[in-house]
């Protein structure tokens, strides 16, 4: 299982993805899993993370799937239309809560 950082915005996504992708081309065998669960703090940027991953493990032929997301990724997931590709399994999140100025 691929393990996320706790941090995960545009400022690591370029490294995050690097050494996600040299893990799964390091193991070539089995369904690819990803652990959210030590993500805290992320943006948009660790969707397209997470996008790019999965399709690096279909052109291996192997699945994807993104385990113990928190509730505000698979509420990000959802509201940018991709929560079925990344988190298919998962129960339909919560809103987002409305922005204050």
């Amino acid at each position: 299982m691929l393990l996320l950082p706790a941090t995960l915005t545009l400022r690591e996504s370029r490294d995050t993805l690097r050494l996600l992708s040299q893990a799964l081309q390091g193991e070539r065998d089995g369904e690819v899993l990803v652990d959210a669960s030590p993500l805290q703090q992320f943006d948009t940027a660790a969707l397209a993370v997470l996008l790019e991953c999965r399709r690096l493990a279909l052109a291996f032929g192997r699945p994807f799937g993104v385990r113990n997301a928190p509730e505000k990724l698979s509420a990000l997931a959802a509201l940018y239309g991709v929560n079925e590709l990344l988190l298919p399994s998962a129960p339909a999140p919560a809103a987002l809560p409305a922005a204050t100025a």
